[in-house]
């Protein structure tokens, strides 16, 4: 008999309800959502970008399109031979500049007839094509009386209509008859460029030249504001640099952590975000009122930017003196050195590269600022001028390319304000070039920790 028992059939036991695998690769609604936010945000991203790059395109085509007109000039190119006795009948007269400009009118109409081409126009004509000749032919032949019958070549700057004219600025459509241009006077110079007397030419006295006043657009020119600006910039850089390098290394590495630092460090952060023409005022009352500095000089703008840069220098030393890792201090003390060996001989160098950087931008941050010049008058004097010597280039009153560009902007020829758009970009490249320049040292000498 065996021991196997038999139980009864019982009901089997109720099975769990099947649970549902998902795969990890599955895209749940919740996941989907969160990859189109991103998405959006990515493109919102992108859209910003393009806008910008939009408007930056924007405004290099406008500095150019309007700014290429100031590097040109239209000349009237004459040729002709001035004999002893034309000179000394010239001298005797009671007006000798109208003498000389009947002798270059005169060569003009030889000129014209020689290239086969009959141009009617009158002594007035020329003055609003030309503007004064007189003079400028007397003073080549004083101070030239060895050229005195031999053939001259005198290169004439047009007026500032004929060279609107020739650049698009003035139209026959717009033109309306003037003291200092009328319609008929077009087809004059239209012949005249025809008979290669009328020339556009590279304006090189625009980039080496001074400020000519309000009367001559045409001869205006940059030059002795780029000077100018090259001195303040001497001063800011002989000022700022040594004394934002020692205060950021003071604070940074020496100071002690109390109230007094923590002021000065909240004082320095908001000097940063001060409007620069506050400076102007502090530096009209401290340099010029209290210290009786001459007004208008290179010095006082040098001295007014110094106070607006070093905020900024500060700031950014600072923050490359922190990039330096602390082991560097660590192992410098560790091996014996000094608090100050271990700051000048390690940290210092390490932090170089970022410190030029911050001091290179804080100068172009300098060489830009208009307001701060405003109070000092350097927007009030038009300099005529380069100075006469190195000391001169301190102390003599002076310009900066952008006073000189607001000066220009503000005056009621339209000629003046193609030369405020040369002189922006002048001033870019001055600024793009001292970018780059921090860009190069900072990639130079940068180190990766």
């Amino acid at each position: 008999m065996s021991d196997t028992t038999i139980t009864p059939d019982t009901p089997a036991a109720p099975s769990s309800p099947k649970r549902e695998f998902r795969s990890l690769y599955a895209i749940d609604d919740l996941t989907r959502k969160r990859n189109a936010a991103e998405r959006r945000f990515k493109a919102y991203g992108i859209g910003a970008i393009l806008i910008g790059l939009f408007f930056l395109a924007v405004l290099a085509y406008s500095i150019i399109k309007e700014g290429i007109p100031a590097f040109t000039r239209t000349i009237v190119e004459v040729e002709f031979a001035l004999t002893q006795e034309q000179f000394d009948a010239a001298e005797k007269e009671l007006f000798k500049t109208k003498a000389y400009e009947n002798f270059f009118i005169g060569a003009l109409k030889t000129q014209l007839d020689e290239s086969g081409m009959d141009v009617p126009f009158d002594e007035a004509a020329i003055e609003r094509l030309v503007g004064k000749t007189g003079g400028t032919i007397r003073e080549f032949f004083k101070s030239n009386p060895d050229q005195l019958g031999k053939p001259v070549e005198f290169e004439l700057a047009a007026s500032s209509r004929v060279d609107g004219y020739r650049n698009g600025r003035v139209t026959r459509e717009t033109i309306t008859d003037s003291r200092f241009l009328q319609k008929s006077d077009l087809d004059i110079v239209d012949a005249l460029v025809e008979a290669e007397v009328i020339k556009t030419v590279f304006n090189w006295n625009f980039i080496t030249g001074a400020d000519s006043g309000v009367d001559n657009p045409g001869g205006a020119g940059i030059g002795a504001s780029v000077v100018g600006s090259f001195f303040m910039m001497l001063v800011v850089l002989a000022l700022s640099l040594p004394i934002g390098v020692a205060a950021s290394i003071y604070l940074e590495e020496f100071a002690p952590q109390n109230r007094f630092t923590d002021l000065i460090e909240v004082n320095i952060s908001n000097l940063a975000a001060v409007p620069s023409i506050v400076f102007g005022i502090l530096g009209l009352a401290v340099f010029i009122q209290f210290m009786h500095l001459p007004q208008s000089a290179p010095l006082v703008g040098g001295l007014v930017l110094t106070l607006m840069t070093l905020p900024t220098i500060i700031i950014s030393t600072r923050a490359s003196l922190k990039a330096v890792p602390p082991s560097i201090r660590d192992a410098a003390l560790g091996i014996g050195a000094s608090k100050m060996q271990a700051t000048f001989h390690h940290v210092l160098p390490l932090a170089m590269p970022g410190i030029l950087t911050g001091t290179i931008l804080g100068l172009a941050q300098a060489l830009g600022e208009t307001a701060p010049l405003l109070l000092i008058g350097m927007v009030g004097f038009v300099a005529r001028g380069y100075p006469d010597g190195f000391i001169a280039g301190f102390t003599e009153p002076n310009s900066a390319m952008p006073a000189q560009i607001y000066t220009w902007a503000a005056r009621a020829d339209f000629a003046f304000y193609e030369k405020a758009w040369g002189g922006i970009i002048v001033l870019l490249v001055f600024l793009l070039t001292m970018n780059i320049i921090a860009i190069i040292l900072r990639r130079r000498f940068e180190r990766r920790w």
